[in-house]
């Protein structure tokens, strides 16, 4: 007999069963029991599947054993199948509602004991399960469960007895849902949130939502009840103790709101909550009540009277072993290091996370868009056609999950915003859905990016504009995407964010500071949600054991996107990028200026003033500490400005060497987020004089050498090919002149972007589709460059080497020109290129290379750090002495890419940590622009070859880099490339080195 594929696989319902109201998250006194632990476990590999393993007697005893909550495809090394990465393809045919017979369905299976409960009711809640399920208690079935990542209730009261209990719980891995839940993230079968058996007591609460709201103008609060409760419930006693309110209520009738005349708002700088309690005859309930009102007033969105700006990022939930399994320390971390970054808002991309995460960003103050379970963005694929958001067969599906993710998460106040979903297109189940939020809530808006026109949606939202978008978008007049001249007016009436924007991925994002300007631009503007949080990277194994973590395409997927998965400011380690570094600096909620002595602070603060701070100046002379003293707080509310005289002592500009003005923000005393002393804001400018460029006297060379080597000071060279042999003592090779890098995942990305010399100056990079950098870099070949020595001659004083560079197959060249000299015992390296005429695309580098010894890994410099930077990452680098080992200099990037610049150096001394071996130092050019410098252990060549950290080969050099120009790194990957001023184009240049004793 052929067993049929159930009907509830492929229908359009949302569920079935005694599934009982969705409610609020609460926190509760009524009985509850965990079914969390070890299930027993069978994987089929395909939904037609018996139910002969619901019957209470079944034996299970050759079944595996499997936790719960998890994935099954992250248990077993493979046994039970592997994850699967894809951002917009759909890993199955496009043919709704239906999925292949090739459908792995895991059985999961346990037996409980039934508490001795005096209670009405009893309850079944599963809180997350991919992607739909099928329960059976006692052998009799429950009911379907649909929602991925959404909470289900089924009343089992007539179905648990005393005593052992036999649940059967059936997940199968595709279903009709899986069109709605095409998220950007690995799909991952399984029971990964809590299952639950709760008690519900005679007398009990069924829901509570406690809506507040706070009038900023008067200082008072509203506490607005509404219950779902049996008659049998009341009286219902509300408290707030802090507050001295007790009110009893004596029917559902009964429910007046609460007012005090003076309370403290709820804001995500200032997250001040208070306990209430709400106990009827037979429960007693906790919710931490936030006062605070959302309001759209003309085009600016407002809490508490005051405009939000988002300084936030899109949180999806991952971990490199755990999948979407919650941990809360692990969530509570996360959060921290946002705070730790400025970062002050999420978006839930792209549905509900575990309730606890929005209850802690309630706690630590957030401001949150929380979005609703749902994304079809394969439809994509067929020019939307099918797509279900505009499909009445699906319409009961779109509200369900919309009804879901409201009811669940109201009474959190953090919450300001709902979010219909993400890259579903447009239809009148987005519209549905966004008229039933209104109805249900209508003091938050609705947020969805399709809506391009506004016409269902409170707010504008767009993902990715380019800049010259950016500036039509906040002018008067124009076009924009999507609308036509009446539906761009309307949509210039709302207000503005960016739900998306700078992907992070690899080796950036750059232009934050670009997009940031905007605030200045327009109060339309209400900043944005960085693409993403975190790496989605999965911890798993080469075949030689070594452990990485991997992404699409590493586990065997038929079609996948490859690192598109790697795309966070957070690595899988839990180690902050440079990137989120950057973020912190653009994003800080101070902005100084110094006019002379005078400072100025601009608060960027929503609700907070500067009471919690305090100020520190710090000059520096060559790196080294020279003062730091105390500055005065001064009053400054939210949004405000105000001038600070700096003390004489700081800005003293008669000093002999170069002079740094820091102005630290610090915080006074330690927070739920960070300790005291923690930097919140930071302000530098050059106090001295700028260092005028020494000059090098250039000696023309006199002859050919007639030996095999050339002494010349500290230096060794070979005569032949004049390149050094030894420097101070140590063997050294080069320079070299090196173009390229270890292409970064924005520069191997083609989505948008354009080099074309012949483009306006004005479009370059803003969203002109072409070949990828990387792919224009290799048709050129500076992954390949060989050199062609053409003179070295050489006199008691200097020696100078002319080489051409070039690439197999190609005219292009680049001749360079180095001119060593010695004066006053004190060698110096002048490097002049010059390119030959044809070249049409960008150069990643202009720089030369030294190949050091191994033992060489250790550096101390004065310079730009401490972290790495470039031409449009630049804002999080300061100028001071920073030191650290070669591994710590390079992120660890999921896949190997170009990484560890450090622009404008003055002094870098190289060694093994205990004694310095090699010192090189810089002189400005007329401009002021100093090289800076790599330490690396890899080659761009062994960066552009590996697709893994695991497959870097083990070189028996560390390699100096010093370059005097490097290329931006924008955000193609998903955005715009290389702004024009931060890229850089082929040209004549000059810097000059110098070697000083170690």
């Amino acid at each position: 007999m052929v067993i049929p594929v159930p009907s509830y696989v492929t229908d359009y319902q949302p569920g079935s069963g005694p599934r009982r109201a969705p409610r609020s998250w609460l926190h509760s006194d009524a009985p509850r029991l965990s079914l969390n632990g070890d299930w027993k476990f069978r994987l089929s590999p395909t939904a037609r599947v018996d139910e002969a393993a619901a019957a209470p007697d079944f034996d299970d005893r050759d079944w595996d054993t499997l936790p719960v909550p998890s994935h099954w495809v992250l248990h077993g090394d493979g046994k039970y199948g592997q994850p699967a990465y894809t951002n917009v393809q759909y890993p199955f045919p496009i043919d709704p509602p239906h999925v292949p017979d090739e459908n792995p369905t895991g059985d999961h299976r346990r037996t409980f004991t039934l508490p001795d409960w005096d209670v009405e009711t009893i309850v079944l809640r599963f809180d997350g399960v991919e992607s739909i399920f099928k329960v059976w208690l006692n052998g009799t079935e429950v009911g379907v469960g649909k929602g991925s990542r959404l909470a289900t209730e089924f009343d089992v009261t007539g179905l648990v007895r005393p005593g052992e209990n036999v649940i059967m719980v059936r997940v199968h891995q595709w279903s009709s849902m899986s069109y709605l839940e095409d998220q950007d993230q690995w799909w991952l079968p399984g029971i990964f949130r809590d299952v639950t058996l709760l008690g519900r007591p005679r007398g009990g609460l069924e829901d509570v939502w406690l809506r507040t709201a706070y009038d900023h103008e008067t200082g008072s609060g509203t506490v607005t009840p509404e219950l779902v409760a049996h008659p049998t419930a009341f009286p219902v006693t509300i408290e707030i103790p802090e507050l001295g309110i007790g009110h009893i209520y004596r029917s559902i009738e009964d429910l007046e709101p609460i007012r005090l005349p003076q309370v403290e708002p709820w804001s995500a700088e200032r997250p001040r909550r208070y306990s209430a309690t709400v106990r009827s005859t037979g429960e007693q309930v906790e919710v931490q009540l936030g006062f605070r009102t959302v309001r759209i007033e003309g085009e600016r969105l407002l809490v508490n009277g005051h405009q939000v700006i988002f300084h936030g990022v899109n949180r999806h939930e991952t971990h490199p072993e755990r999948g979407r399994v919650f941990d809360e320390d692990h969530a509570r971390a996360d959060l921290i290091t946002m705070k730790r970054h400025n970062v002050n808002a999420i978006r839930t991309s792209h549905y509900p996370p575990h309730p606890r995460v929005l209850e802690l960003a309630d706690e630590l103050g957030f401001w949150v868009i929380d979005e609703c379970d749902l994304e079809t963005h394969g439809f994509g694929t067929l020019g939307w056609q099918g797509n279900p958001s505009d499909d009445p067969a699906w319409r009961e599906a779109y509200l369900d999950r919309v009804v879901r993710t409201v009811e669940r998460d109201k009474n959190r106040p953090s919450v300001i915003i709902w979010s219909l979903g993400n890259e579903s297109g447009s239809g009148a189940n987005l519209a549905a859905m966004a008229q039933w939020i209104r109805s249900r809530d209508p003091e938050r808006p609705v947020h969805y990016e399709g809506d391009y026109t506004g016409s269902y949606t409170d707010v504008y939202s767009r993902m990715y504009p380019s800049l010259v978008e950016m500036a039509s978008i906040l002018s008067d007049s124009g076009e924009i995407m999507g609308c036509g001249p009446a539906e761009a007016q309307r949509v210039r009436r709302l207000p503005y964010l960016l739900c998306e924007y700078v992907h992070a991925m690899g080796n950036g994002p750059g232009a934050i500071a670009d997009y940031e300007a905007f605030l200045d631009v327009s109060p339309r503007y209400h900043g944005g949600f960085v693409w993403e949080w975190r790496d989605h990277g999965l911890l798993t194994k080469a075949s030689d054991g070594t452990p990485y973590y991997g992404y699409g395409g590493d586990f065997g997927e038929v079609v996948h996107d490859g690192n598109f998965v790697m795309d966070g400011l957070v690595l899988p380690n839990d180690q902050p990028s440079p990137g989120l570094a950057e973020v912190a600096a653009v994003s800080q909620p101070l902005l100084f200026r110094r006019d002379g002595s005078t400072l100025i602070i601009k608060s960027r603060y929503h609700s907070a003033d500067l009471a919690g701070l305090r100020l520190r100046g710090l000059l520096e002379i060559d790196g080294e500490p020279a003062v730091d003293t105390e500055l005065a707080v001064p009053d400054l509310a939210p949004g405000g400005e105000v001038a600070v005289e700096l003390p004489e002592k700081l800005i003293t500009a008669d000093v002999s060497g170069e002079a740094w003005l820091t102005v630290l923000a610090e915080l006074a005393e330690p927070t739920p987020w960070a300790e005291a002393g923690h930097v919140v804001a930071r302000g530098q400018w050059p106090v001295s004089a700028r260092v005028a460029p020494k000059p090098i006297p250039v000696r023309a060379a006199e002859s050919v050498p007639a030996t095999d080597t050339v002494e010349l000071g500290p230096a060794v060279f070979d005569a032949t090919s004049g390149t050094l042999t030894s420097l101070h003592g140590v063997p050294v090779a080069g320079p070299r002149l090196e173009l390229f890098r270890g292409p970064t995942d924005n520069d191997r990305s083609s989505s948008r972007g354009s080099y074309e010399l012949g483009a306006p100056e004005e479009t370059r990079g803003e969203g002109v589709k072409g070949p990828s950098s990387a792919e224009r870099w290799r048709r050129r070949g500076l992954d390949r460059l060989v050199h062609r020595v053409l003179a070295v001659t050489a006199s008691d004083t200097g020696l100078t080497t002319r080489v051409r560079v070039s690439a197999a197959n190609s005219g292009l060249f680049v001749d360079v020109d180095q001119l060593w000299t010695v004066t006053d015992g004190e060698l110096s390296l002048r490097v002049e290129l010059t390119p030959s005429q044809g070249w049409d695309c960008t150069w990643p580098r202009v720089g030369v290379r030294f190949d050091l010894p191994a033992d060489c890994e250790y550096a101390d410099w004065f310079g730009t750090g401490p972290l790495e930077s470039y031409p449009d990452s630049a804002v999080a680098a300061r100028v001071g002495r920073f030191g650290g080992s070669v591994d710590e200099l390079n992120v660890v990037y999921s896949r190997p890419q170009e990484t560890g610049h450090r622009a404008e150096l003055r002094d870098l001394a190289i060694g093994t940590g205990e004694a310095v071996r090699l010192r090189v130092a810089t002189l400005p050019d007329q401009a002021g622009h100093r090289p800076g410098f790599t330490l690396t252990r890899h080659t761009p060549q062994d960066l552009d070859r590996a697709e893994h950290p695991y497959q870097l080969p083990s070189n028996d050099a560390i390699y100096l880099y010093v370059d005097h120009a490097v290329h931006g790194l924008g955000s193609r990957s998903c955005g715009i490339d290389v702004l024009p001023r931060h890229a850089l184009w082929p040209g004549a240049h000059t810097f000059t080195l110098t070697f000083p004793t170690p």
